[in-house]
């Protein structure tokens, strides 16, 4: 891949894509994903046009999703669905319940969704969807009829030949049920490829739930082969327990790494001699909470990222390491299980320091990876088993980070930027070769 130079570039700033500023304290997403995509644009040559292609949600879609609450009266939520490019295939991404979804918050993960599925090779566009709300104060009733009434409010724009959705942040397999279903009765037939991450009895794929996370922990091992570092014995942080979170641990420790933190929003916990990851997930599970696991010392999710550790897994949510905590970070390997954890700032000082960052749109690329394998066994009626998804989810894991880790060695850029002048250079291909219509 030949990376060019351009003399002052024009930029497309947040400002032109109506973002707001960024706070000091939470970098704004979507500010962060353009200078991401503008660094690539900028090394590739791209002229000014792609530039600005790239750069512009291809649909924004925010909707009102009035819910009848149990105590009878109704309340007005807000959702989004974002369609940042179908330029490669249909969008594709997740929905999240949370309480600080903002359409620039689901931009960003739209355009990562986009650099996701091209880095890996998948004939997908990239999407995204939320809605502002706290999931940890509402019962199930009222969590499926949100869902029902989001997806009929979105319903115009989704279809598996459009956009595909999947779990997020606070959704799960129930939650793409829901949809499924919702979907299916208006169309009049079921239309199990409507959405990924479905349960398996109708229509998931065998080895979804642990998707992220295996992906994660392929990538891991990847970067500890090229580093030259032992594949065993060496001491894991995970920020975040969540699906992702829990899975990675419970497949390293399986390997015989030692886990020795982890947190979720309510605080996390440090067993310096390392803990078997089921029963912190089964104290989780119990408790809302891995604070106050017996036996642990007590940190916040701030202390977990700093901690001396070998391999730290950031798979919470966004902005967590930044330019403030970046030169505190000891962990030789970053696997980014979160998307967008760590800002361009602290990227740099990373690179610096001599960190092996393994970036979001690879680190954590199985889940999508195994959705693409969801939604190809639907359209066919024809389902695998968990063994032939898991080897292909190696195999494509493995092309993926030997096709970014060669650019990174031969462009002597650090992982993010090669990652990126791979999925922002197919992307930018693809526009050239549909041409511009009319």
């Amino acid at each position: 891949m030949k990376v060019k130079e351009r003399k002052n570039p024009s930029r497309v700033t947040p400002s032109a894509v109506s973002a707001p500023s960024a706070s000091m304290e939470k970098p704004n997403p979507w500010q962060v994903a353009l200078q991401q995509m503008n660094a690539a644009v900028d090394l590739l040559g791209l002229d000014d046009g792609t530039r600005q292609t790239l750069a512009t949600p291809r649909k924004c879609l925010t909707v009102a999703v009035p819910v009848r609450m149990d105590d009878d009266h109704v309340r007005v939520f807000i959702g989004h669905r974002v369609q940042h490019s179908t330029t490669r295939g249909p969008g594709k991404g997740g929905i999240r319940y949370h309480p600080d979804v903002t359409l620039d918050e689901v931009k960003a993960l739209a355009m990562w969704m986009t650099w996701k599925c091209s880095v890996m090779g998948l004939p997908y566009g990239g999407a995204k969807g939320g809605i502002t709300c706290d999931p940890q104060r509402m019962s199930s009733r009222e969590l499926e009829r949100l869902t029902r009434r989001y997806t009929s409010e979105i319903l115009p724009i989704i279809g598996p030949e459009k956009d595909i959705p999947a779990p997020d942040v606070n959704t799960n397999p129930q939650t793409m049920a829901w949809l499924m279903d919702t979907y299916s009765v208006n169309k009049g037939y079921p239309v199990p490829g409507v959405v990924t991450g479905k349960p398996v009895q109708i229509g998931g794929s065998q080895g979804r739930n642990m998707a992220t996370a295996r992906g994660l922990m392929y990538t891991v091992l990847y970067a500890l082969k090229h580093l030259g570092l032992p594949q065993t014995g060496l001491r894991v942080a995970i920020q975040g327990y969540g699906n992702a979170g829990y899975f990675a641990a419970k497949l390293l420790d399986d390997l015989g790494f030692k886990i020795i933190a982890c947190s979720t929003s309510k605080g996390g916990i440090l067993v310096d001699k390392g803990f078997a990851p089921d029963e912190v997930h089964e104290f989780y599970r119990k408790t809302g909470a891995v604070a106050g696991f017996k036996g642990a010392d007590a940190l916040t999710n701030e202390e977990l990222l700093e901690l001396p550790c070998d391999i730290l897994l950031p798979c919470a949510l966004e902005g967590q390491i930044t330019q403030r905590n970046a030169a505190r970070i000891k962990a030789r390997i970053i696997g980014e299980g979160a998307n967008g954890p760590t800002t361009p700032e602290a990227d740099k000082i990373l690179y610096e320091n001599g960190k092996f960052v393994i970036p979001d749109i690879l680190a954590n690329a199985g889940g999508v990876t195994v959705s693409y394998f969801e939604w190809v066994q639907a359209l066919q009626n024809y389902f695998w088993s968990e063994r032939d998804v898991n080897l292909r989810l190696r195999d494509l894991m493995e092309r993926a980070f030997e096709g970014v880790y060669d650019v990174h060695k031969k462009q002597k850029v650090d992982m993010r930027t090669a990652a990126y002048l791979v999925a922002v250079g197919r992307v930018a291909e693809a526009h050239k070769l549909r041409g511009l219509y009319p």
